[in-house]
């Protein structure tokens, strides 16, 4: 069967830990994520004590879900749900089906997703969940009574007030449909604010499609009014033209931008004038793979010391790391792909006023669309898409303002500034309870 694709770039960090070596990158996000912040709570005058209480989830649920398989043959499957911090509200996160999953890799990445819902200033923590499977080996049959038994196994740690699922690597709206059906066989009354990323029938948001890239997009522009970088006259180059990438790459250029370079797995196109963006968009594979069609073409490596008003990462880990920072000729660097940015890097653009956009603040448009779909579903509404995208728009702008402002304030990259927002909401929502 085809693959299940979770959209948005909330599962960028995911591609990247999935495509390296899996041990060693784990231990390498964990600790670089422990290390981010155990600085923030110094700045921010917390206690050792604080970390001792964000560094691990305070609920880990490790479940084992039977499916009897096409053939007759009863499998076990082993699934987690990971649940990060309570202190601000529910937790929130998605679930994966892959073969690399793994409790400490969820571990980390609800912790992120607490650091994401704080700097968002929505209430809810982190969570994660996976079921450890090669989903594109199931059939239709099996995915959904692996979906439901996951379900029917985690059902006395979720609900709308507990913990929210959502779409992932390898799940999508469908997965979600299924979770939710069966959720509503023991929990009738709470079943539509339960689970985000459903289909539109069954109370999904009706602008939910391409959150990711309109979150990018509405950074973009915030972060180019504060520059005084005028789009319509504006050039960029994105590294990355896969469905997010292509989607910028558009956006971008319908409002006025010219994008002279783009580049996938196996190069670069430039063009100082303008690239035929219609005609590659047109003649891309399903990879976004366009420099095959060109005889010249340039590495990637290449292509980020071109310059440009306005750059877009969106491809793979490790693209601007040390030194190599010093050649990047653009006002404004958009990291949307996890660790395309070190923090030596960052920290050296944002010294050479280079404006800076981190991936855990230009990837939160997927959550606060989750955000404003569980809301909807709670109040019993239907948003149109545009008041739906208007929503979210208005949370994600307050939320550059105000990490724009610690940075400028402290005179820190946006990186450190957004995770100071994101320790400060659970730290000081577990001091005010009496946690701590």
């Amino acid at each position: 069967m085809q693959p299940f694709i979770a959209a948005g770039a909330e599962r960028k960090i995911l591609v990247s830990v999935f495509q390296q070596d899996f041990t060693k990158k784990q231990v390498c996000f964990l600790a670089s994520v422990h290390g981010m912040i155990q600085e923030a709570l110094a700045e921010l005058g917390y206690s050792e004590e604080v970390f001792e209480l964000l560094k691990a989830p305070q609920r880990t649920l490790t479940v084992r879900i039977p499916v009897k398989m096409d053939n007759g043959q009863v499998r076990v499957f082993t699934g987690y749900r990971v649940q990060h911090s309570f202190s601000v509200g529910p937790t929130k996160g998605g679930v994966l089906f892959h073969t690399e999953v793994s409790e400490p890799l969820l571990h980390g990445l609800s912790l992120m997703n607490s650091l994401k819902n704080g700097l968002l200033n929505i209430p809810f923590g982190g969570a994660k969940g996976g079921v450890l499977c090669e989903p594109r080996e199931l059939s239709v049959r099996e995915l959904e009574l692996l979906s439901r038994g996951y379900i029917q196994a985690i059902r006395s740690v979720i609900g709308p007030y507990l913990d929210i699922p959502a779409p992932d690597i390898f799940t999508n709206s469908q997965v979600m449909a299924w979770m939710m059906d069966e959720y509503s066989k023991m929990c009738p009354d709470q079943s539509a604010g339960f689970i985000t990323g459903k289909p539109i029938v069954l109370g999904g948001l009706k602008s939910r499609e391409h959150a990711s890239g309109r979150g990018i997009v509405l950074f973009i522009s915030e972060a180019a009014r504060k520059k005084g970088i005028n789009l319509s006259r504006a050039t960029a180059i994105i590294q990355g033209f896969g469905e997010l990438g292509g989607y910028v790459a558009q956006s971008l250029a319908d409002s006025g931008v010219t994008i002279t370079g783009l580049s996938d797995a196996y190069g670069a196109v430039y063009d100082p004038d303008g690239l035929d963006l219609t005609h590659l968009i047109a003649c891309r594979d399903s990879f976004g793979t366009i420099t095959k069609l060109h005889e010249h073409s340039l590495t990637s490596q290449q292509l980020l010391g071109k310059p440009c008003d306005i750059m877009v990462l969106a491809a793979v880990a490790n693209q601007i790391t040390g030194r190599a920072s010093q050649k990047i000729n653009s006002s404004l660097v958009v990291e949307a792909a996890e660790d395309a940015v070190s923090d030596d890097a960052a920290e050296w653009m944002t010294q050479n006023g280079i404006l800076f956009l981190p991936e855990i603040l230009t990837s939160s448009g997927d959550m606060t669309a989750s955000y404003i779909e569980w809301a909807q579903n709670r109040q019993g509404l239907i948003w149109s898409k545009q008041e739906g995208e208007m929503r979210v728009r208005q949370i994600l702008a307050d939320a550059f303002e105000r990490i724009h402002h610690i940075a400028e304030e402290r005179s820190i990259s946006m990186r450190s500034a957004a995770f100071l927002a994101g320790v400060y909401k659970i730290a000081e929502s577990a001091r005010t309870r009496g946690w701590l």
